[in-house]
């Protein structure tokens, strides 16, 4: 590979891993999917930047146990669905004039919720099979 197209591909693994912490304090934005799309452009381009995220003591069990199957701890879904309906509703009461606009809020928070609620509830403690599959870079 390249090295321009390699840097590019961190840079943009790196950009997902940003998004990903920052949606870890504002619960409009989503955690998972980015640091799922980091894990897959880190693949492509650095074993050791899949490595530092997979093995990341914040990050590598959260990718684990949703690539898993396992999913979402109870405690963990109840504070995020519980901080973004508090953090939208504030938004849309207090912030937002525009009627769209708050509209728009509530549906995005009404989605988040249901994605939520329909992803498996992760109990600690419980036998999980190991996780399926490994990633592994493909050109290094």
């Amino acid at each position: 590979m390249k090295n321009n197209k390699r840097y590019i591909i961190i840079s943009l693994g790196i950009f997902c891993v940003l998004l990903g912490v920052i949606g870890i304090i504002v619960p409009v934005l989503p955690t998972t999917p980015f640091l799922l799309l980091a894990a897959y452009f880190f693949a492509k381009s650095s074993q050791r930047f899949l490595d530092w995220l997979l093995n990341n003591r914040l990050f590598g069990r959260y990718i684990d146990n949703y690539r898993s199957g396992r999913g979402i701890p109870l405690l963990q879904k109840i504070l995020t669905i519980t901080s973004l309906w508090l953090t939208i509703g504030v938004s849309a009461l207090y912030f937002v004039e525009s009627w769209w606009v708050r509209g728009l809020l509530l549906v995005i928070a009404l989605g988040v919720t249901v994605h939520l609620v329909r992803v498996k509830t992760y109990k600690e403690g419980v036998l999980h099979q190991p996780s399926l599959g490994h990633l592994e870079i493909e050109n290094e």
